[in-house]
């Protein structure tokens, strides 16, 4: 990379409970289409959205994070959030990263499905300011509400924001637990160090 131009990081937070193939597909899309050169996963530490359910031990997630990125040389486990033990929020994570890593624009890639809750988020505006921000759709189906709500965004917070296209892999970490609980089948779900580590640890049987 031309030492003159600035570095681009992705920053892709979630609970990770467990890490699946749509975390990494959306991951892996962001860093093709918006040509990222790293592509941070921070863990959930103490979320303000999920206060009153319970999330396994954030060792535990990490490793399944570590596991899971291992062998893509642009991924890298990000463990700020899972290290403090104060309510996170996206805003002041994005202003630490921003300290650290001073030399390099900001992508916060986040769910489509997120970005209508987007304005009831602390600080929006922060945020945008601090990150571009990339919104996954599946299959570049692109619906008007969506449009209309980045184009909202856009001008409420003076945004950079974009939609981020990504292969349809409909699944989520609650469809995972919820399998497992029933003894049945995720295999092709998420990637088979993940799945053995679950099984050695016996998580989500209860």
């Amino acid at each position: 990379m031309n030492k003159n131009m600035q570095k681009k990081i992705g920053i892709m937070g979630g609970t990770f409970d467990p890490i699946h193939y749509g975390h990494l597909l959306i991951a892996q899309s962001a860093a093709d289409e918006f040509h990222l050169d790293q592509v941070l996963f921070v863990p959930t530490g103490k979320s303000p959205h999920k206060q009153t359910e319970y999330v396994t031990d954030a060792k535990r997630r990490c490793e399944m994070v570590k596991l899971a990125i291992a062998s893509n040389s642009k991924f890298q486990l990000c463990d700020m959030e899972v290290n403090n033990s104060e309510t996170n929020y996206t805003y002041l994570t994005l202003q630490k990263l921003k300290k650290e890593y001073s030399y390099a624009k900001l992508y916060f890639i986040m769910g489509g499905d997120s970005l209508k809750d987007f304005k009831g988020w602390r600080e929006p505006g922060l945020i945008c300011k601090q990150a571009v921000i990339l919104a996954a759709v599946r299959d570049e189906v692109i619906g008007e509400e969506m449009e209309e709500t980045i184009e909202e965004i856009k001008q409420l917070f003076h945004a950079d924001i974009f939609m981020l296209h990504s292969p349809n892999f409909s699944v989520s970490s609650r469809d995972i637990r919820k399998r497992i609980k029933e003894k049945r089948s995720v295999r092709y779900l998420l990637p088979e160090e993940v799945e053995r580590f679950i099984e050695n640890e016996q998580m989500y049987m209860k």
